[in-house]
C-alpha cells in the first residue's frame, strides 16, 4: 500500500479536472453562441461532453467517486438515451471490475480482525470474490455453528479493502470542494450542513460494526415477513462483517435488464413495502436504494417470491423512529392541491429559505408532476416518465427550473430524499406498476390523516 499518495494525488487532479472542463467547455460554448449557434444546441453539446468526462472518471475511481457514481446509477433513467447509454457501460465496470485483494492480504486481515485461531470459525474460505464494491469485497465461507452439525453455516464475508477509509475520506473532501464551486448556481441550496452530514454518514458507512448493529435489527424486524428477507449477522469487527448467505440467483439488475412484466410488478411493489415500511419497525431507513443491494429469492417454482436485502451501511437514524409525520402530511396536503399551504410548511420546514420567494404556482410547476404516484391508485413507473421529469426540471425556461434552484435541502432530510428518489429511480428503470398511494396509507405518518 506504499503507493496510497500517489494513487491519492491521481484521484485528487482527476477530481478537480471536472469543475474545469466544464469551465472551459462552457467558455468555448460561449463563443459559440457569438458565432451564432443556438442556445439550446450549445447547452445540450456542453451537457453532453460534460456527461462523458464524469462517465469515464468515475469509471477510473474507487472510494467516494465510486460510491457517487453508483448513487448516480439509479438515476440513468432520466437521462436521454444517447447519454445514458455510456454512462450504464461505464457503470457496468465501476461495479464489475474492482481489483480483488490479494489472497495473503485477505488472510492477514482477518487474522488481526478475528484472532489468529480465525480458521477455527471460518472453516471455508472462498479466496475468489463474488462480489466487489465501493469499500469492500465480499467471499463465500462456512461458519463453525455446533447446532448445524459439522456441515457449519454458510456466510458472506464482507472485507474492507485496506486503506479504503483514508481514500473514501480524500474523495469525499475533493468532491465537497468540486461541489462548493456550484453554489452560486442554486442561491436556494444551504450546500454546508449538507456536505457535512454527507461526510458523517459516509463514516458510519466504514464501520463495519456499526453497520452489523443496524443489520441486526432488520433482520429481526423481518424475520417471519413473508415477502421480504434479511441475512442474520453473525460476527463483526469494524473492518469484516460476517453476515448468513442469502441463496440468491440474481438482483433487480437482472429483472431492470429482462424480467417480464410480472416481474417488474412485483418486486417494484416489495422494493416500496420495504422502503416504506422499515423505518416503524425499526427506527430506521435502509438509504442505499441501489439495484445490486436488492436479491431476488424466487419461489420452489420459479415464479417471483421474496425480496433479500442486503447492505445497511447507509441507513438513516430517525430521531422519532419513524418517517417525519411533517412528510407525510405534505402529500396529504399536496394531494388536496393546497401549495399555498404547502409554501408556508416548506418554508417552516426549512425547504425554502428564509430570504427565498417562491408562490404557490412556482411550487406545483416544480413539484407537483414528481407526486403524480402518489395521487392515483396504481401508477406505472418508467424511463419516459422519468425522462419527461429530467427534461422539465432542467429547462432554464420552464418556471420549474427557477423554483428548483431557490428550494433547499435541509440536512435531515438528506438520506430520506436520497432514498425516496433512488427508489424511484429504480422503479423508472424497473418499468414497475405499484400500488404507491395504498403503500403510503399504510405506512407513511401523516399521509391518511
Amino acid at each position: 500500500m506504499t503507493d496510497l499518495p500517489r494513487k491519492a494525488a491521481v484521484r485528487t487532479a482527476r477530481l478537480a479536472a471536472l469543475p474545469l472542463g466544464y469551465a472551459g467547455r462552457s467558455a468555448v460554448g460561449l463563443g459559440r453562441r457569438i458565432g451564432g449557434a443556438s442556445a439550446e444546441a450549445v447547452m445540450s453539446e456542453v451537457q453532453q461532453r460534460t456527461a462523458e468526462q464524469l462517465f469515464r472518471t468515475l469509471g477510473e475511481l474507487k472510494g467516494g467517486a465510486m460510491k457517487f457514481g453508483q448513487a448516480m446509477s439509479i438515476f440513468e433513467a432520466a437521462l436521454p438515451e444517447e447519454m445514458a447509454a455510456p454512462y450504464r457501460e461505464q457503470l457496468t465496470r465501476l461495479q464489475d471490475s474492482a481489483p480483488p485483494i490479494p489472497t495473503i492480504t485477505i488472510r492477514e486481515i482477518l487474522a488481526r480482525e478475528l484472532g489468529p485461531e480465525w480458521k477455527t470459525q471460518l472453516t471455508s474460505f472462498d479466496p475468489v470474490p463474488a462480489a466487489a464494491a465501493s469499500i469492500g469485497q465480499v467471499h463465500k465461507g462456512i461458519w463453525a455453528d455446533a447446532s448445524l452439525g459439522a456441515g457449519g453455516r454458510e456466510v458472506a464475508v464482507k472485507v474492507q479493502y485496506p486503506g479504503a477509509g483514508q481514500a473514501l475520506r480524500s474523495d469525499l473532501r475533493q468532491l465537497s470542494r468540486v461541489a462548493r464551486t456550484l453554489g452560486p448556481l442554486v442561491p436556494g441550496l444551504d450546500l454546508k450542513p449538507l456536505l457535512a452530514e454527507l461526510i458523517d454518514r459516509t463514516e458510519e458507512e466504514l464501520d463495519y460494526e456499526l453497520e452489523a448493529e443496524a443489520q441486526r435489527t432488520f433482520a429481526a424486524a423481518f424475520r417471519d415477513d413473508p415477502e421480504i428477507v434479511v441475512p442474520d449477522v453473525v460476527a463483526a469487527t469494524p473492518h469484516v462483517l460476517i453476515t448468513e448467505w442469502l441463496d440468491s440467483p440474481a438482483s433487480l439488475a437482472q429483472v431492470i435488464r429482462d424480467g417480464s412484466q410480472e416481474e417488474r410488478d412485483h418486486y417494484g411493489r416489495l422494493l416500496v413495502r420495504f422502503l416504506f415500511s422499515s423505518p416503524a419497525r425499526t427506527g430506521m431507513l435502509h438509504a442505499d436504494p441501489h439495484p445490486g443491494n436488492f436479491r431476488l429469492v424466487p419461489n420452489a417454482d420459479g415464479t417471483p417470491g421474496k425480496l433479500g436485502v442486503l447492505d445497511y451501511g447507509a441507513v438513516a437514524r430517525l430521531p422519532d423512529g419513524n418517517l417525519p409525520r411533517t412528510l407525510g402530511a405534505l402529500l396529504r396536503i399536496a394531494s388536496m392541491d393546497d401549495y399555498e399551504q404547502m409554501v408556508d410548511e416548506f418554508r417552516a420546514e426549512g425547504f425554502i429559505k428564509e430570504r427565498i420567494r417562491i408562490d404557490g404556482d412556482q411550487l406545483r410547476s416544480y413539484l407537483g408532476p414528481f407526486l403524480e404516484p402518489a395521487m392515483v391508485e396504481t401508477f406505472h413507473f418508467n424511463r419516459a416518465w422519468m425522462q419527461e421529469q429530467f427534461k422539465r426540471i432542467n429547462d432554464p425556461k420552464g418556471d420549474a427550473f427557477g423554483t428548483m434552484l431557490r428550494l433547499n435541502l435541509p440536512p435531515s432530510y438528506l438520506l430520506i430524499h436520497r432514498t425516496l428518489s433512488g427508489g424511484i429511480g429504480v422503479l423508472s428503470q424497473l418499468g414497475a406498476r405499484v400500488p404507491y398511494r395504498q403503500i403510503l396509507t399504510e405506512s407513511l405518518p401523516g399521509f391518511a390523516d
